[in-house]
């Protein structure tokens, strides 16, 4: 298995964060960490500007910057053909729901707490390490690069970060869909090629949940695994996700490791 190439002391880290007080303070428990590479910017703009100068390999961002929001920042990374894939991770004292969806559905390595404890963002930089210096994952009865994966989201970026992580694991033949509905047109022609759906859980049209009751209901596939990367919170929808038949349920944001720990238990 291929070791990663970075250790946390060596990653270049981009920090977003307008409270000279919070910025020092992020920044000491970085240098904890042995990281010494970290440029320090107060607004969105300066973000970008930064980022044009010189990638970072991971960006850190407070949620409401002078500007814009994080998300709002996060987006318009993605949207750039260059610079589409740096990992994001996002700390804030938001807990709102419809507030933290849209950056969850933009594909961030992780949301920590504000304040936040040492072992979070410690966690937190170990999987931006998985994301950047990936290994690929190995399965006793299947050849990962043989693998055909179907990954349902109505959100393109979360299609994109999702197709990338399983991209990083060595997963290349992946198909996508951007509702339910399609991803039951899609696999009712072509269900004996798959060996896994990944779906989100809120999309419109048609669910995950309804997706998943189609497949296990009314198409009687019980075996296909049904990995869910859902934003979702509401734990009386999850349990009726739980029985409609899906094989995990990994949150939004998802670490990479937890990803192949999955992977590793649906798939055996």
């Amino acid at each position: 298995m291929t070791m990663p190439i970075l250790n946390i002391s060596e990653l270049t880290i981009l920090l977003v964060e307008p409270s000279t007080t919070q910025l020092k303070v992020i920044i000491k428990h970085l240098e904890q960490e042995g990281i010494r590479s970290i440029e320090g910017v107060t607004s969105g703009a300066a973000a970008l500007q930064s980022i044009h100068a010189y990638v970072p390999d991971l960006i850190i961002s407070s949620m409401y910057l002078p500007d814009m929001t994080a998300t709002e920042l996060v987006s318009t990374i993605r949207q750039s053909s260059t610079h589409h894939s740096i990992p994001f991770m996002l700390i804030s004292s938001e807990t709102n729901f419809k507030a933290l969806d849209p950056i969850r559905q933009a594909g961030v390595i992780a949301i920590l707490p504000k304040p936040f404890h040492h072992t979070d963002l410690e966690r937190a930089l170990k999987s931006s390490i998985d994301f950047i210096s990936p290994e690929d994952i190995h399965l006793e009865y299947y050849d990962v690069a043989l693998l055909k994966v179907l990954v349902v989201d109505d959100s393109l970026m979360a299609r994109k970060h999702i197709t990338r992580v399983l991209n990083n694991m060595g997963i290349i033949d992946i198909t996508t869909a951007n509702d339910g509905k399609q991803g039951v047109e899609i696999f009712s022609a072509r269900q004996n090629e798959f060996d896994l759906i990944v779906t989100d859980y809120n999309m419109p049209i048609m669910d995950g949940q309804e997706l998943i009751h189609f497949i296990r209901h009314d198409m009687q596939n019980t075996f296909v695994p049904i990995l869910m990367v859902t934003s979702e919170n509401n734990e009386m929808r999850l349990n009726n996700v739980q029985q409609s038949g899906v094989s995990a349920i990994c949150d939004k944001p998802f670490e990479p490791q937890t990803v192949k720990e999955m992977l590793y238990r649906v798939l055996a």
